[in-house]
């Protein structure tokens, strides 16, 4: 999908669809729908626009590292990026921008897909089945970042909404919204095939995740280990056995690849515009203020989302993915005494090396543009949630601590760190595991939310820092018909 699908969005998608109001999705110029949707065409065109909005994930990502204890929001000084900071001190409130952007963003991804669902019955050409479900597949996971981030909110089903109607209607509780994301991903997984022609595209196997991630935040542990199951059985998918190769640019869409956001480093980019770049943002924002000296293989960036010495030491002897998560300064500067770099706000000495800049010759702002894929779902976390679903719903603590030990052996490259524990001591090593295996992804914050582990944020209240607040913004364009978030 890189290779493809990504050179034609920014032509494509930006001549039919425009990005000042993400409720505003008639194509320009197709206001009557009779001269759209006419062909299988018409129908893929519109499915690559769905897809486009993942780019923007980019920063549900960020914040979900630097709103836990896994992160310190970096920059060149306290107020860079200051909406960030906030999120850092858990000092946010209703107006800060980049919650907002999450909240729109995410909706322009849910307005996109209902366009193509309320016309699904239009015209027929055989692989709309397929279209339909990656469609709603799309809708699903975008709905749930906005679950993940604000709990209840509206929810837009299979028709375009206008401004005027988004302003009439209720938000939706997050039991109404789970029931009906868990009604389209058991629809969606009779659909998807396991292998797509093209890489990054939905799969039965990406649906079974989510649909299995989506239960266990609800604690519907049976169905979680059930589904999750299905996953780890098919035999589609497999641990990369060295995982210092995992996040090159090079191993993009491995075998533990299960849902991988695709960007592209090689399309113009804007500050003023980040939906409408292809690169990951996310990656030039994290990469440490080189100003001098040969950093090959490595770009530089602004030096935000600095991990803490927290997880940094948390990582036990021998265990490989310390050296594969972070970039140590000090040991790459002693091995490069002629690189000179800049400190930033917060420096430790330490930066997210799973999702390092890397110097690729790209277009227009580097910073912008670079092309590492955001791995969404890994096989690794597939375990990870079977073995807690089975743990935590007391179902098999032989199978928990199997998939556990799985994701272990292939740290440490041995089986002498298994896991022999039970009960809640087996839980508390799961949830452990997962923070080591997957620190610099994106999950800590909601990981520790979702578990009642968020003693270790500085500056967390629980009666009120589970949710984001819902834009102000969103809330005045109601009517203040919207109830906001407890305590904001």
């Amino acid at each position: 999908m890189k290779t493809k699908i990504k050179l034609i969005v920014m032509v494509l998608f930006f001549a039919m669809f425009g990005c000042d109001d993400y409720l505003e999705i008639l194509p320009k110029g197709q206001e009557n729908t009779e001269n759209f949707f006419n062909s299988a065409d018409d129908y893929e065109s519109a499915l690559i626009g769905v897809y486009d909005l993942l780019s923007t994930t980019y920063l549900n990502n960020i914040l979900g590292e630097i709103a836990s204890d896994n992160s310190l929001c970096g920059g060149e000084n306290a107020t860079d990026v200051l909406d960030w900071q906030q999120i850092d001190d858990m000092t946010h409130n209703p107006d800060n921008g980049a919650l907002r952007n999450v909240f729109k963003w995410m909706y322009a991804g849910i307005s996109r897909a209902n366009y193509i669902l309320e016309f699904k019955d239009k015209t027929n050409f055989d692989r709309k089945p397929q279209v339909i479900a990656e469609t709603k597949f799309l809708r699903t996971y975008y709905y749930f970042e906005l679950v993940k981030f604000f709990g209840d909110v509206p929810m837009y089903l299979d028709k375009r909404i206008t401004l005027e109607e988004s302003q009439s209607i209720d938000k939706s509780t997050t039991v109404e919204i789970y029931k009906q994301l868990e009604k389209d991903l058991l629809e969606v997984v009779t659909i998807l095939p396991w292998q797509q022609s093209q890489q990054g595209r939905a799969t039965k196997g990406a649906a079974l995740a989510l649909l299995g991630k989506i239960y266990l935040y609800q604690e519907k542990f049976t169905e979680a280990s059930q589904t999750l199951d299905k996953v780890i059985s098919s035999g589609q998918y497999s641990l990369v056995s060295d995982f210092s190769t995992v996040f090159l640019n090079q191993n993009e869409n491995n075998s533990e690849s299960v849902f991988e956001v695709q960007y592209f480093g090689q399309e113009g980019a804007s500050f003023n515009c980040f939906e409408c770049v292809e690169g990951n943002i996310a990656v030039g924002f994290m990469g440490p203020r080189f100003t001098g000296g040969n950093y090959a293989p490595y770009a530089d960036g602004f030096s935000f989302n600095i991990p803490t010495l927290n997880i940094v030491n948390a990582f036990e002897i021998g265990d490989t993915r310390k050296a594969a998560t972070f970039l140590d300064m000090n040991v790459f500067v002693v091995a490069n005494p002629d690189v000179v770099f800049t400190q930033g706000h917060d420096h430790n000495g330490f930066f997210n090396l799973k999702y390092i800049p890397y110097a690729e010759g790209n277009a227009s702002d580097p910073h912008l543009t670079h092309s590492n894929n955001y791995r969404v779902i890994r096989y690794s976390d597939v375990l990870l949630m079977a073995a807690e679903a089975y743990n935590r719903g007391g179902i098999n603590d032989a199978i928990a601590r199997e998939y556990v030990n799985l994701v272990r052996r292939r740290a440490f490259n041995d089986l002498n760190h298994d896991i022999t524990s039970s009960g809640n001591t087996l839980t508390d090593a799961i949830f452990k595991e997962r923070r080591l295996e997957l620190a610099g992804e994106g999950h800590r914050f909601f990981d520790q939310v979702r578990t009642n582990t968020t003693s270790t944020i500085s500056g967390f209240v629980s009666s009120k820092n589970n949710l984001f607040p819902l834009p102000r913004v969103e809330i005045e364009l109601t009517g203040n018909r919207w109830k906001q978030n407890p305590n904001y």
